[in-house]
């Protein structure tokens, strides 16, 4: 392994597994997702001044007014969405630093990820170049347009909150499929899952949480 991959002092794999231990005590079951996230070197996706912080269970800044997510935030959306079982198409809305990208790279077939803000998604697809994860596609785009290209998938990711849940990206998701959103303003954010049955849209309310807000253009 690359040794800037395998990390040392706060950034070494026993870090990654006081990590692992904590998202086990804070729920997190699914143990390919708790695999895959031991595995990826979560220090590669943020500043180096910061990258002994970052198996610390707290959102940290890359640049643009943007955050890379905690990790129990990572793994929970994951779980969540992996809970319907296999996928083979996932979009994800809002790549940022990447590091989301790259989990969820390991454990479904093929990601396609959109990011307003140019530079972020150049870094990200550089980070996941070097860790060999081939399965990605990235396009520089309002996230609130979806990747109608490619539509409709099996799951949806938002990593920014919207006020309310885009029908666009709803008009994206595939029958029976699954969307796992942060929905709200400020500090009233609420995660949700919606899915997608023959009927309709079923919006479940999963937990509080704490998001960049949903944004319009590209930068």
């Amino acid at each position: 392994m690359n040794p800037r991959f395998a990390g040392i002092g706060m950034t070494s794999r026993r870090t990654r597994e006081r990590m692992i231990a904590r998202l086990r005590e804070q729920g997190v079951a699914h143990p390919d997702v708790l695999r895959v996230m031991l595995e990826t070197p979560r220090h590669l996706f943020v500043e180096e001044a910061l990258a002994s912080r970052a198996y610390e269970d707290t959102a940290l800044p890359i640049g643009f007014n943007q955050t890379i997510s905690q990790p129990y935030i990572v793994a929970r959306m994951t779980e969540l969405l992996l809970e319907s079982g296999p996928l083979d198409k996932v979009l994800e809305v809002g790549t940022g630093s990447g590091y989301q990208t790259a989990i969820l790279a390991q454990l479904v077939k093929r990601v396609y990820s959109v990011e307003r803000i140019y530079p972020l998604q150049q870094r990200a697809r550089q980070h996941l170049q070097e860790l060999q994860l081939r399965n990605v596609r990235f396009k520089h785009s309002d996230g609130g347009w979806g990747w109608e290209e490619y539509a409709p998938y099996d799951a949806i990711l938002a990593a920014a909150a919207p006020s309310e849940i885009p029908e666009t990206l709803l008009a994206q998701m595939a029958r029976r499929s699954v969307m796992i959103i942060p929905v709200g303003q400020g500090d009233r954010q609420i995660l949700k899952r919606v899915t997608r049955n023959e009927s309709g849209f079923r919006v479940e309310d999963i937990e509080p949480v704490n998001f960049v807000p949903f944004l319009p253009g590209i930068l």
